[in-house]
């Protein structure tokens, strides 16, 4: 499928989309229950999908990555998104709180090893759960890569993808007084928990809308607003991560305790234009992992639903059944 510079063959068409055999509402304590559910075979090949955000939460169209006769394929809403309550809610709603929520659902399902499959800050997460239970991992699957550090954040909140985007990114910066627009993150924070809720969704929308007007190398034109509930959840939980800098201990955590995960597999799968997470993120966690293979897709951007990266990631999750 890939040789030694990690090209990739043919396009891979996706799977149709599948019903869960089974799915719950999990309390996973502080007040919260989370949404999880299984499909394709019980008895396959254990894989878990962390969906992005944070705060995105998972869609019937990220069962379609994986062979349903080969994999037992997990997706759960993440804490406060998606299906999960409290909805919106940030108490209690940390990395940690989330590597934990993980183990739980593992040790509930009888799981010993398993692969993690994320994008976007769901690879943030598929590293960090993996340096924390290596024992627990057979192969780490990553799609736009985001290692949440300082100068991730800047590149996306103080000017830098706005550089390719001025007029998208003017419509952010446009609801904030002048003084703001140098710290976009927290003048944000301040709208999006303030008492006012018709500010608090409408500062949502316009965090939302950012980042889908970047997802894609060629958007195909949306039409109307972001639902107002969607937006609230995904703008406030990912604020409330990005202003806590993720609750890494220090910046540059991931890279630091990249010997944590060195011997386990893993596979990377970026867009070369992604404007979002910047490819250089991708290149240099490959580069300090050499159980890992980098395919660096051309002419995609950031989203799952890019051709290029679709196919990429069916062809992976085949080879690996």
């Amino acid at each position: 499928m890939r040789n030694t510079e990690g090209q990739i063959s043919a396009h891979r068409a996706l799977y149709p989309v599948i019903q869960p055999y089974a799915h719950q509402m999990l309390d996973v304590g502080d007040g919260h229950t989370i949404y999880v559910e299984e499909c394709g075979n019980p008895d396959g090949i254990p894989v878990v999908v962390f969906h992005g955000g944070p705060g995105g939460g998972c869609s019937p169209g990220m069962r379609r990555f994986f062979h349903p006769d080969h994999y037992r394929i997990i997706l759960f809403d993440q804490r406060g998104c998606g299906r999960s309550q409290p909805h919106a809610c940030v108490k209690a709603n940390t990395t940690w709180d989330l590597v934990s929520d993980i183990e739980r659902i593992r040790t509930l399902m009888n799981i010993d090893k398993w692969i993690v499959f994320g994008g976007s800050w769901g690879a943030t997460l598929a590293l960090i759960y993996a340096q924390t239970h290596p024992k627990h991992v057979r192969h780490i699957v990553l799609r736009g890569v985001f290692l949440m550090t300082d100068a991730e954040l800047d590149w996306f909140y103080d000017g830098g993808a706005g550089m390719f985007f001025p007029d998208e990114w003017s419509k952010v910066t446009s609801l904030l007084e002048d003084h703001e627009k140098s710290d976009v993150i927290s003048a944000y924070h301040r709208r999006l928990f303030g008492n006012d809720e018709g500010e608090q969704t409408r500062f949502a929308r316009a965090w939302t809308q950012w980042e889908t007007a970047l997802a894609v190398l060629e958007p195909r034109g949306v039409s109307g607003s972001v639902p107002a509930a969607y937006a609230r959840a995904f703008a406030r939980i990912e604020n409330h991560y990005f202003i806590n800098k993720g609750f890494m201990r220090e910046d540059g955590q991931i890279l630091k305790d990249i010997n944590k995960i060195k011997d386990i597999p893993g596979t990377i799968v970026h867009g070369r234009y992604d404007m979002i997470c910047p490819p250089k993120s991708a290149f240099t966690l490959h580069a300090n992992w050499p159980a890992s293979t980098l395919h660096m897709i051309p002419s995609a951007g950031h989203s799952l639903s890019e051709n290029g990266i679709s196919s990429a990631l069916v062809a992976v999750m085949d080879e690996l059944a």
